[in-house]
């Protein structure tokens, strides 16, 4: 596992120099700000890392011109930090920010575009507004197909959330197809311990979980689980999801026992990982209640 608390801790050296050095409220603060700040995200402290990327977007808001697109990368980070501590609303709304800056100075088969194009799409989804989601997630992959190459990781990256969404309204045949597109490129360009590459494992061992192949389900989960275990530090939310989803299976086959075992394991992390109106938290009591 990359030690992501020794990167936090250099990060955090930088800065006392840099707060000792500048004024408050100086433009050169905000690349430390932002260092500590996707650090923290990367090792799931959700609410650590929305309070360092709100210091930054409080600087690129006074220091930058409106439709600067260094303003529209801040509002983009806030979102996904509110996005994965469950406040959607919050979230869509840091990301529409984004959007209209990003549609106003950028090219329209630009990048960044296809980037928040994403992250709306995800916003909606996981608000249950599937259409609404598959939507952005079209207009994503369009600028992808477009710009990138076919290998590229973030190619893989709208597969993988357009597999999301057809797993979800059902379409298991076509969640299936996206997601093993998405694996094939993350098993060619990743490193084999790539949180990603655990992310497809994930979601395609969901998919036969729904189908009701379960010896398969086992075998991704598993796959998943184990780059998540090595990668991620031990009260990482990921690794939450990875104990509720064999918790699933688990149930489904029949094996109570064993399914509330990793229901409790997934329960402690989100406990002490999410803020307590999160939405993933109400899912792991709603289980272990039934």
């Amino acid at each position: 596992m990359r030690d992501y608390s020794k990167a936090l801790e250099f990060h955090e050296k930088a800065l006392k120099i840099y707060e000792n050095a500048l004024p408050p409220n100086h433009p050169g603060l905000t690349q430390s700000y932002n260092n500590i700040a996707r650090v923290s995200y990367t090792m799931g402290d959700y609410s650590k890392a929305l309070a360092f990327y709100k210091k930054t977007l409080q600087i690129n808001q006074k220091a930058l011109l409106p439709n600067h697109p260094d303003l529209a990368s801040s509002y983009n980070n806030t979102g996904l930090a509110h996005n994965n501590m469950g406040d959607y609303s919050k979230a869509l709304e840091f990301y529409e920010k984004a959007l209209e800056i990003y549609e106003k100075a950028l090219p329209s088969n630009h990048l960044d575009l296809a980037q928040s194009h994403n992250n709306i799409a995800g916003v909606y989804y996981k608000m249950g507004d599937y259409l609404k989601g598959f939507e952005f997630h079209e207009k994503s992959l369009k600028i992808r197909e477009k710009a990138l190459p076919p290998d590229h990781p973030d190619l893989a990256q709208s597969y993988n959330n357009i597999g999301e969404v057809y797993n979800s309204t059902g379409d298991y045949s076509k969640a299936l197809e996206f997601h093993e597109k998405s694996l094939k490129i993350r098993e060619e360009a990743l490193s084999p311990n790539h949180p990603d590459l655990a992310q497809s494992y994930n979601n395609i061992s969901l998919v036969y979980n729904n189908t009701g192949d379960y010896s398969k389900a086992f075998e991704f989960y598993e796959k998943s689980l184990k780059i998540r275990e090595d990668a991620l530090p031990p009260n990482h939310p990921d690794l939450a999801q990875s104990y509720d989803s064999i918790s699933q299976v688990y149930n489904n086959t029949g094996d109570y026992s064993k399914a509330v075992e990793f229901h409790e394991k997934s329960l402690k992390i989100r406990e002490e990982a999410l803020p307590p109106n999160h939405p993933d938290l109400a899912q792991s009591y709603n289980t272990i209640g039934q």
